[in-house]
């Protein structure tokens, strides 16, 4: 397992690496955001932003998106997956977001999961991109990287990972750390094909060790 003064190592890295990693669902507030997370469930950020597109000029509102039938705004998100799930969830949170919260997306924990289809991941989202509070929302990109990486364990569960997380990267770093990661995850150590024979991280990661060892690596 890595030791805190090698994950700091591996964090300077990956921040000279992508200096600039950003959320990249586009929103323009808060609740767009909440939207858009909501969407992104087992589905890439790209296809969201397509598709957000369109209907964030529709719906600016709570009361817009319980304006029209379920059935119209499932057409709506329809390329995406479980979008009749998902347009359920979206049309129940603006209910709830009108009735106990003023119309507002709310900035803690406690509140924001109490929203339908909001869970952890989402909520940490939101409070780190939305509202600047420190959280660390964990990925599959997340997960994938400190497992391989041995800042966690395999068998390790997502709230895990977070609590590690927390534990040995500095708070200030939290939010950016989440993006970097992200980052790190989607275009460098990605789940097929990772780019291990390049990675300056190699001499501590004990996956890539094993998969160059293995030949498991393409060059």
């Amino acid at each position: 397992m890595l030791t805190k003064k090698q994950w700091e190592h591996c964090l300077e890295v990956i921040d000279e690496m992508f200096p600039d990693a950003h959320c990249e669902l586009v929103h323009s507030n808060a609740f767009e955001l909440t939207i858009a997370t909501l969407l992104s469930a087992q589905c890439t950020d790209q296809l969201v932003n397509k598709v957000t597109k369109k209907l964030f000029q529709k719906y600016k509102t709570p009361e817009d998106y319980l304006s029209v039938p379920l059935e119209e705004l499932q057409q709506d998100i329809r390329s995406i997956g479980l979008y009749r799930n998902k347009a359920k969830n979206i049309q129940k949170l603006c209910e709830k977001l009108i009735k106990e919260f003023n119309g507002e997306v709310p900035k803690t924990r406690e509140e924001l999961t109490s929203l339908p289809g909001v869970g952890r991941k989402t909520a940490n989202v939101v409070m780190s991109v939305a509202f600047g509070i420190p959280a660390f929302a964990v990925d599959t990109h997340v997960e994938r990287v400190t497992k391989r990486l041995g800042l966690c364990r395999w068998k390790d569960s997502v709230l895990e990972v977070e609590e590690t997380l927390m534990k040995k990267t500095p708070k200030e770093r939290w939010s950016k750390t989440h993006h970097q990661l992200i980052f790190f995850g989607r275009y460098h150590c990605k789940a097929q094909n990772p780019q291990c024979h390049q990675c300056p991280l190699l001499d501590l990661c004990r996956e890539g060790q094993k998969r160059l060892k293995k030949g498991l690596v393409k060059q």
